[in-house]
């Protein structure tokens, strides 16, 4: 039985930042402190848990102990663009999500992004933005297959030199997730529905599944740059034609293979 509810008291928060140390292996330079958490949630931010209460001792309603994963989101404001009165929108930044190693391929990232929807639409919180690795496959797939966010910015070295061993030494490139929470596209990716935009593919740029080997390893990292330096410019020069990623699909062989489109909406 997984429960999925507010992280709330200081030893929920506390094993939020230990499940980072775990997930992640950051040091203290990368850390984002129990306060920072206190703070998100204070400020019209999200802090989410998830909780295995099959655990030996575990509380029906969860505990710090019985924490199998967590996101947390940032409130933030935009001016959207070609609106009527230019006026700021609220939306939310998901900074964080982690699973334990053993609950991971079960679904819960997802499980944990629905929550994230389902509470900022009952604030009448329509967007939310998170940045992802354009190397890291299985993460692109939930994204824009399974969740329905589209991809119109990419970030190079973003936070700069991270501890994170998932990073395997390379830039901070990130992609940006766009997720409309309301929206027909978005709707129809959590039905399991192909969105139109997704038939009228016009570039696919692909990161061969090999990748997570070759950023693992000392003797890959060079390979594994290569990739991120050509799929950089294929990514830039698609965005500034005004091409959006729309779809993500993993090949016979596991490669990651991103579809972009037209994507006429305004931000």
């Amino acid at each position: 039985m997984i429960l999925i509810r507010a992280c709330s008291g200081q030893e929920e928060l506390e094993a939020c930042v230990q499940m980072e140390v775990e997930t992640w292996g950051y040091d203290a330079s990368d850390i984002i402190p129990r306060k920072a958490f206190l703070v998100a949630q204070k400020i019209g931010g999200q802090v989410i848990g998830a909780f295995d209460t099959t655990l030996p001792g575990a509380a029906p309603n969860g505990t710090a102990e019985s924490m199998i994963g967590f996101a947390m989101s940032l409130p933030g404001v935009k001016t959207r663009e070609n609106s009527a009165d230019g006026n700021p929108q609220p939306y939310l930044h998901s900074h964080m999500l982690a699973v334990r190693t053993a609950y991971r391929d079960r679904g819960l990232g997802a499980k944990l992004k629905l929550e994230q929807r389902r509470e900022a639409l009952s604030r009448g919180i329509r967007r939310m933005e998170w940045t992802f690795d354009p190397l890291e496959i299985k993460n692109a797939h939930l994204n824009i297959h399974k969740l329905g966010v589209i991809v119109r910015s990419y970030l190079v070295n973003f936070y700069g030199v991270s501890s994170s061993r998932l990073q395997g030494g390379l830039p901070t490139d990130r992609l940006v997730a766009e997720w409309f929470l309301d929206s027909d596209r978005v709707s129809g990716a959590l039905e399991g529905r192909e969105a139109a935009d997704c038939k009228i593919i016009e570039e696919h740029i692909l990161v061969p599944a090999a990748i997570y080997t070759w950023k693992s390893s000392p003797e890959g990292r060079e390979q594994a740059l290569a990739v991120q330096d050509e799929n950089r410019h294929r990514f830039q020069n698609a965005f500034s034609r005004g091409l959006a990623v729309v779809s993500h699909n993993r090949d016979a062989e596991g490669n990651g293979v991103f579809g972009l489109a037209r994507w006429p909406q305004p931000a």
